[in-house]
């Protein structure tokens, strides 16, 4: 849990637990696991424990609702960093009640539930078709084969206020189009995409033209589009010195990009000279902060 978090699209971070199993490419690196287990914790994998916490982690949402209230200003609370809310498992449904019971309670608190199980949603969430003003439902989306079998499970909670993938670690071109607004598409569509390259000692580089590509459809359906970080490989016209790690890959028309090592923060968040910092407005008409 954290107030004021470093991660650079949410004010606040909570998590009703600790520990997860992996389901696919973008958990091979799990920052959370490596947090984990940098703390003597061994919580990850379907026989390891979950970790939970007492009444004070609980009480502090209810802080930041007070918080919000009293400066007029909703923020946005990550919610799981160090799990997932819709991991199926006995021992979390009571934890999980605890939690939409936490949500309701604080209504200028906008809840960012992130999960790699988007298929799980409908059997954890009490809501059926009239969902919270306050929940937005994403999914990770790495490459397109996980883009296309976990967004047509996300779309289905058309009552969320926001949908949203986040494309980190972004790990292929991304047709996104099927999924974003457009003339005449009546069906629910994405709001959001946030993307961003993997950071850590294994990352693997994110091709630039990936994260060129994501935002281009974003501008041209008018969708909030979101650029987190390059991680710790970054392009190498940021001009650094030649001591750095190198790697090159190929852009669509299969010309070559040089990618450098220079570590996450030196490595910075700027796309093409631009910071993305887009967000999308509630669709229950409550205004956000940036």
């Amino acid at each position: 849990m954290a107030k004021n978090s470093s991660i650079e699209w949410t004010h606040h971070t909570f998590n009703p637990w600790w520990g997860c199993v992996k389901v696919s490419p973008a958990c091979k690196h799990c920052y959370a696991e490596t947090w984990a287990k940098r703390v003597g914790l061994a919580l990850w994998g379907p026989k390891s424990p979950r970790r939970f916490f007492g009444e004070a982690h609980w009480r502090e949402p209810l802080k930041w609702n007070r918080e919000a209230d009293r400066e007029g200003q909703r923020r946005r609370v990550f919610c799981a960093s160090m799990a997932d809310v819709f991991e199926v498992r006995a021992e979390l449904n009571e934890w999980r009640e605890r939690l939409w019971a936490l949500i309701a309670q604080t209504p200028m608190l906008d809840w960012l539930l992130l999960t790699k199980r988007p298929e799980k949603v409908g059997r954890c969430v009490p809501w059926g078709t009239s969902w919270p003003h306050n929940v937005w439902l994403g999914t990770t989306a790495e490459n397109q084969r996980w883009l296309d079998k976990r967004l047509p499970e996300l779309l289905r909670y058309d009552r969320a206020s926001v949908l949203f993938i986040s494309a980190e670690p972004l790990l292929g071109f991304l047709d996104a189009r099927a999924y974003l607004p457009a003339a005449g598409k009546a069906a629910r569509s994405l709001d959001w995409v946030i993307a961003g390259g993997e950071s850590g000692p294994k990352a693997r580089p994110m091709n630039p033209a990936w994260a060129r590509d994501l935002r281009d459809q974003c501008q041209s359906s008018g969708t909030k589009f979101h650029f987190k970080q390059w991680g710790h490989w970054s392009p190498e016209d940021l001009n650094v010195d030649r001591e750095h790690r190198r790697v090159e890959m190929l852009d669509r028309e299969g010309r070559p990009i040089v990618l450098v090592r220079l570590g996450k923060k030196a490595s910075g968040r700027s796309l093409d000279g631009t910071t993305w910092d887009e967000f999308p407005e509630n669709r229950s008409g409550a205004a956000n902060a940036a």
